[in-house]
Parts: structure tokens; sequence; C-alpha cells
């Protein structure tokens, strides 16, 4: 495979939780070429190399969000039965080397690359976001700016009343 289409491959397993972009532990395990088993087992083994910010476990309303962002195959078994281990990049750094496998070393290169050009991307949708905003209110305002101007030439752009008319007749001015 490329370089690109390693890093694309991972960049589709990217999700973003407790605004985070996290790996999942089975894509994570999968990547680098071993069981999910044996990465939990060894991140469990090493628990003072994953403090929260690097791996968390994911569970009640968040697993809920995050299982409908993917779509969840009941093989085997039916599932997972423990709760998805959820990596950082930093994490999933650290997996690769408690990991020591060749293919953990040589894949953690991309994992690290596709983390990179998702914050990049997130990134430039914030700066994107933010500047979207501004002009809204910079609308908003010109909006308000036009009707109070509309509402001021209304009354100039109405025909003028029409004179009154001279009565025909005798008509006593006590009126």
């Amino acid at each position: 495979m490329s370089q690109t289409s390693d890093i694309d491959l991972i960049q589709r397993r990217l999700f973003r939780v407790r605004s985070r972009v996290v790996v999942l532990d089975s894509d994570l395990a999968d990547i680098y070429g071993v069981t999910t088993k044996a990465l939990n087992q060894a991140v469990t083994r090493n628990a003072a190399r994953f403090p929260e910010d690097f791996a968390f476990i994911i569970e009640g309303e968040e697993l809920a969000r995050l299982k409908s962002q993917i779509v969840t195959s009941k093989t085997g078994r039916g599932g997972t039965r423990k709760p998805p281990r959820a990596f950082t990049e930093h994490g999933a750094l650290m997996a690769s080397t408690i990991l020591r496998t060749e293919r953990a070393v040589t894949m953690s290169v991309f994992v690290i690359r596709a983390f990179v050009q998702m914050r990049d991307a997130l990134s430039a949708n914030e700066a994107i976001l933010k500047r979207l905003a501004e002009i809204e209110k910079g609308l908003l305002l010109h909006d308000s700016a036009l009707r109070d101007i509309y509402q001021k030439l209304m009354p100039l752009l109405a025909p003028p009343p029409e004179p009154p008319r001279r009565r025909i007749g005798f008509h006593s001015q006590d009126k």
C-alpha cells in the first residue's frame, strides 16, 4: 500500500470524543497487526504509561453516540463484551512502543501523520466557522441598518396626499 492510502485508511478510523480525536482499541490493534485483547492487555500491564489524556474507556452516552457514528457488526459471539478504549495521538504512539512488533513501529508513523492531518483539518474548520460567525454578525448589523433606512424612506416614497378639493355650493364658514 502507498503512504497516502495507509493514512487515508487510518483517518477513516479516527473519531471525535470528548473534544479529542481518538482511535478505538479494535482499530488500533488492527492497524498494528495484533488482537484487541493483546493490545488491551499490554495497556493494562503498562497502565502508568497511559494517563487519561492518552487513553480512556468510552462508556454510557458517549458509547451510544459513537455506535451511531459507526456500524458495529455482530459477528462471532455478538460483538465486543467490554466497552472500547479510545487512544489519543499520544496514546497511539505509546501503544506502538509497548507492543514492540515491527508492524506497530512501521504503522505508528502513519498513525501520527493521520492524527496531524485530522488536527489540521479540524483547526481549518474551526477557523472557517469563526469567520462565518463574524460575517453573520456583520450581516445582522447591516440588516438592521437597512431596515432602519427603509422605514425612514417609506414615508418619502409614498405619494403626496391629494390637496383638499374645493366644494361646490354655498357653505357656511362656522363649521
